[in-house]
């Protein structure tokens, strides 16, 4: 009888342990309205007059805006959608790392189809979408 419940116990714990980290650690409902969203949205792309907002609205389809914060506390904001790059639709995710007051943003990283960009390939992409 001693066995079947030190057996129990073993099967238990692991359990619990699973538990606890896909309750911290597991898929998070996305947040697809706040102020960082809007932050980025409204925020000129180099210093133009077109806001992000605009450039991916005029040539992206399927879109949407999703925030996040990272578990070293950054404030992520990250576009998806399809959009025409160099004459055909590929899918793109941008991310933005949003400092905590709002004060100023970083660009972060861009998957085409993907595949992650250089720096310089994102920044001729985002050229080429805010300029059409």
């Amino acid at each position: 009888m001693q066995n079947v419940s030190k057996r129990t116990i073993l099967w238990i714990v692991p359990i619990a342990i699973i538990a606890i980290f896909w309750y911290f650690y597991g898929p998070q409902e996305e947040i697809t309205d706040n102020e960082y969203i809007t932050y980025i949205k409204e925020s000129p792309y180099n210093e133009s007059d077109v806001s992000f907002d605009q450039a991916f609205a005029n040539n992206c389809t399927e879109s949407k805006w999703v925030y996040f914060k990272t578990q070293k506390n950054h404030n992520v904001v990250e576009f998806k959608g399809t959009c025409e790059v160099e004459n055909k639709k590929s899918d793109i995710n941008l991310q933005f790392v949003v400092e905590e007051n709002q004060n100023g943003y970083d660009i972060g990283v861009l998957l085409l189809n993907g595949k992650q960009q250089t720096e310089e390939q994102r920044d001729k992409t985002l050229n080429t979408i805010a300029s059409n």
